[in-house]
């Protein structure tokens, strides 16, 4: 039997709240990446900038904690397979951090190209 409780909207919001919580709790990268999306947000507001591409600025910024948080879990359910180092263990967790700096490579593509463009 799967370890999944019955569907409630309130419930299942108040365990992603609990998730975010952790994540800015114990992933000091996560904590990092708050921080520069609240420092990013009055610049996007401020910017002379269409809706479009400031909806593609905030997006840029959202993704990065999204797959961090994607990358987080990943982290957590491969320490609680394994504390020992294993080969497949650490290509996991290497996946989720690619993916992690893809997502700030994306980001850094999309920045350039609305702040640069003529």
């Amino acid at each position: 039997m799967l370890n999944k409780p019955k569907y409630s909207l309130f419930s299942n919001a108040k365990y992603a709240l609990d998730g975010l919580k952790d994540l800015v709790k114990n992933e000091s990268s996560f904590k990092l990446e708050i921080i520069v999306l609240l420092i990013v947000i009055p610049i996007i507001i401020y910017l002379d900038k269409t809706i479009i591409e400031k909806l593609l600025l905030f997006s840029s910024i959202m993704l990065i904690l999204i797959i961090e948080a994607i990358n987080g879990a990943i982290e957590r359910v491969v320490d609680l397979v394994t504390k020992e180092y294993h080969p497949l263990a650490g290509k996991a967790k290497d996946a989720g951090s690619s993916a992690v700096f893809l997502s700030v490579v994306f980001a850094i593509i999309v920045w350039s190209s609305i702040l640069l463009k003529g």
